[in-house]
């Protein structure tokens, strides 16, 4: 029989995690407002961070914060851990079961999928800053291997399981070294993934800029066939390459990634022989699970009406609609090159079954326990009503200071010193400019990453 103190104990378990998401807020506030000093003492003096359960996120969130304070060794010493801590993941079954009696915020972190491919982004993007090219590349390499684990998983034709931008990444990189082969061979790769994947599954067009660079690798290589070939794809019969001394290749953060909510359904259950059915009529949905023991039967077949909590995706719009950089006289359009909210809401919708699988079993055996709990003494039993009520809430945790998007562009760029203005569209239709000034050296590549925090007020 359950004991009394026993679901205290599981009351103040419930009390320690909703104080986690209470106890990030500080952190996150600093953060969205550029106090990124604060913000790290913060984070690293937080007891929340540092539980086991938590792990992946502070790794991550240490990860990010160090890299947009220009402190790329460290940043990627925290990413490689959250790396190592997903290709060692193991479930632990003791925090895995109690899940089913509490929620689970309990268990530890793992990541989301998208999560673990964003650690490893920034991982070469670092390395582009320390101008290791090759070490960039095999981030790259590495995202993409780990991309392929990932979608293995699921069954869905329309599952994510090739990034578009990583390749175009890729590409830029190879250029950047002097290997237009690969370059060429990595911007096509870019090209075929947005134009079979991302358009259909996201929206996303390949950019103008990718279309441009992968016609400059095809002349540069001496594929003279393929760039007439993507001039007439592209519509642009007379388009030649330019010359320039150097590059510049702009990357913009803009704005914040998707944060985690709560949302409920109200199921019904019906008893089909060995079988459960929860079915909520509104919504269409129905889900069927078999129960073995007698005694769950006789106590599941006795449920009426319940909530399940779910976890859901909401969107923080950008502040900034687009971008654009004027250089001597000619303005250099930004393009969306990957949207990580669009791949956030898709890696969720790609497990939901699941999410509702465990969500259902988990309200079925503690509905199961508070009517086997009634038998013995009745205000045990309200007391553990009491407390799956209070329980029953979904994982909302998720990396939070993530990019909402990110855009592009390259500019050319003369010897010596150089000014730029950044100009970002504010939705009254201003701008907000921001002057930058760059030394390029004959032949170089130089790579620039812009943050933007700002979002608009959210609908939740």
């Amino acid at each position: 029989m359950l004991k009394t103190s026993s679901i205290i104990s599981l009351l103040m378990l419930l009390s320690a995690c909703a104080s986690f998401y209470e106890g990030t807020y500080e952190y996150n506030r600093q953060f969205e407002q550029g106090n990124l000093e604060q913000a790290l003492k913060t984070l690293r003096s937080s007891t929340l961070y540092k539980r086991k359960h938590a792990e992946f996120l502070a790794y991550v969130n240490n990860g990010l914060l160090l890299s947009v304070m220009g402190k790329y060794e460290e940043s990627n010493s925290y990413l490689e851990k959250a790396f190592v801590f997903g290709e060692d993941y193991q479930i632990n079954y003791a925090r895995e079961a109690a899940s089913y009696l509490t929620n689970p915020t309990v268990t530890i972190y793992r990541g989301e999928d998208h999560e673990h491919l964003m650690l490893l982004y920034y991982k070469a993007l670092n390395y582009l800053k320390l101008e290791k090219y090759e070490e960039a590349l095999v981030e790259c390499r590495r995202l993409n291997i780990r991309l392929q684990q990932l979608s293995d998983r699921y069954n869905s034709p329309d599952r994510y399981k090739r990034d578009a931008f990583i390749h175009n990444l890729m590409g830029i990189i190879y250029q950047a070294n002097g290997d237009w082969n690969n370059a060429f061979i990595a911007y096509r790769n870019a090209l075929e993934i947005y134009d079979e994947d991302y358009a259909r599954m996201f929206g996303i067009r390949a950019p103008d800029q990718l279309k441009r660079d992968l016609l400059e690798a095809a002349y540069r290589t001496g594929f003279l066939e393929e760039a007439d070939y993507f001039k007439q794809q592209f519509g642009w019969p007379e388009y030649k390459v330019s010359s320039r001394d150097a590059d510049l290749v702009f990357f913009w953060h803009n704005g914040l990634g998707p944060v985690k909510a709560e949302w409920s359904i109200n199921f019904m259950i019906t008893r089909s022989g060995d079988q459960f059915v929860f079915f909520n009529e509104q919504l269409g949905l129905r889900y069927a699970f078999p129960v073995t023991n007698e005694d769950d039967r006789n106590s599941l077949s006795r449920l009426e009406v319940f909530r399940v909590a779910f976890p859901k995706y909401v969107e923080r719009v950008p502040l900034y609609g687009a971008a654009s950089i004027l250089h001597e006289e000619k303005e250099y359009p930004l393009y969306l090159t990957e949207d990580v909210n669009k791949i956030a809401f898709k890696s969720l919708q790609e497990r939901m079954w699941l999410e509702f699988s465990k969500a259902l079993i988990r309200v079925a055996l503690k509905k199961a326990a508070e009517h086997s709990a009634r038998k013995e003494d009745d205000n045990l039993g309200a007391l553990l009503g009491m407390m799956n009520a209070m329980t029953e809430k979904a994982d909302t945790r998720n990396w939070q200071t993530l990019p909402h998007s990110i855009l592009y562009t390259r500019v050319p760029l003369e010897e010596g010193t150089n000014n730029t203005q950044f100009s970002m569209l504010l939705p009254n239709g201003s701008t907000d400019v921001r002057n930058f000034t760059y030394r390029a050296k004959r032949g170089q590549t130089l790579f620039h990453t812009f943050t933007s925090l700002e979002s608009r007020p959210s609908r939740r």
